[in-house]
């Protein structure tokens, strides 16, 4: 019996302790404006759009030292940023979610569908991540603009989460979803700030998935000063840091430790970076996903319908994985279900499309 088809029948026999559970995510909240870029406009609502990249890249190398104009067109905004992705996903899966989140105030228009999903919303400042994003036939081009995201600081954590609703969510919740440590330059401060004032001082032990968003643009002594934080966690807290694999590469070679070159060696990897960082590794990449002590072999589809958000996705698969105390292969296992799914259908999965598509999943031996 495949581990998808045993993940099925615990799902189904477990699926009545789901709505009783809580969890808290945050803090990152993006408008992602879904972006044409005009090739030729014949009327007003007449255009047809630049096809590709290298259209795009052709056109701005030919106006380099003569500058250029292309109109632009916001046809959609998405709600986006991983701590609200991750809260979608889990919602989807029946968790009762607290969401703290910069997603403005009041929230902006974009959040609304996955906002009326939660459990609770909570606001953290006035401001909002916010991402272009040039849509071509073959990609994307995503330009996100974070400056104002230095808004969230230790003084505006203390306000709005250490004085606010946080420490008693905190205090109900199964597992807590921190991501996109990246983009915020406080995040670190914040981090060190609620592990030892809210995490410390909870009376029971949650699960904690921690989602980094590529550090590849931070420098060396930020990406250290941010993992010495998080041995204080797993104090606290069953931590769990969530990594891709270019993320566990970059990671492997800060810390000195052989990075992984294929799917055969994730566990590997993730045992290694474990070691180093002092909290458990998870890895997951295009066709597998891993533990230090155990490997999955995700469902993976030539004909994806979305892409963007399926990490977030995975970790919140994880995360309730984590919550019901499942084995390692079925965590990992609900993770690749959560995030396959995702990408089939571009939106979150239930739990009963996940149950039936593990079925079907290991019928076919995954």
């Amino acid at each position: 019996m495949s581990v998808y088809h045993r993940l099925a029948e615990t799902l189904a026999a477990r699926q009545g302790k789901i709505p009783a559970l809580r969890a808290v995510a945050g803090f990152d909240g993006f408008v992602d404006e879904m972006i044409q870029v005009v090739g030729t406009r014949r009327g007003i609502d007449d255009f047809t759009p630049m096809r590709s990249i290298t259209d795009f890249a052709g056109w701005a190398a030919a106006a380099a030292g003569r500058s250029g104009l292309r109109e632009i067109v916001v046809h959609r905004e998405d709600a986006g940023g991983c701590a609200i992705n991750c809260a979608d996903g889990l919602a989807a899966l029946g968790v009762g979610v607290e969401l703290f989140a910069t997603i403005g105030a009041p929230p902006h228009r974009a959040f609304a569908p996955v906002l009326a999903r939660l459990a609770a919303v909570h606001p953290l400042g006035e401001v909002y991540g916010r991402t272009l994003a040039l849509e071509f036939a073959d990609g994307k081009l995503m330009l996100p603009a974070v400056a104002q995201l230095a808004a969230l600081d230790v003084a505006l954590a203390q306000r709005a989460l250490l004085a606010g609703a946080f420490p008693a969510a905190c205090a109900r919740a199964r597992l807590i979803a921190l991501t996109n440590w990246t983009l915020y330059p406080h995040m670190t401060e914040v981090w060190k700030l609620i592990a030892e004032q809210v995490f410390s001082r909870l009376a029971h032990r949650p699960a904690i998935i921690l989602d980094l968003v590529d550090p590849g643009g931070r420098s060396s002594e930020d990406v250290r000063a941010m993992l010495a934080v998080l041995p204080s966690m797993a104090r606290a807290a069953d931590a769990t840091l969530g990594v891709n694999l270019n993320e566990a590469n970059a990671l492997a070679r800060l810390l000195g430790v052989a990075p992984g070159t294929d799917d055969a060696s994730l566990s590997a990897l993730a045992a290694r970076l474990q070691t180093a960082i002092g909290v458990q590794v998870v890895v997951h990449a295009l066709h597998y996903a891993a533990t230090a002590d155990s490997a999955v072999r995700g469902p993976w589809t030539a004909t994806p319908v979305k892409l963007t958000g399926a990490g977030d996705r995975f970790n919140a698969g994880y995360g309730l994985g984590l919550m019901l105390g499942l084995p390692a292969d079925q965590r990992l296992a609900l993770g690749c279900a959560t995030s396959g799914s995702f990408v089939r259908a571009g939106a979150s999965a239930g739990l009963s499309d996940i149950i039936a598509a593990c079925r079907g999943w290991g019928s076919e031996g995954l």
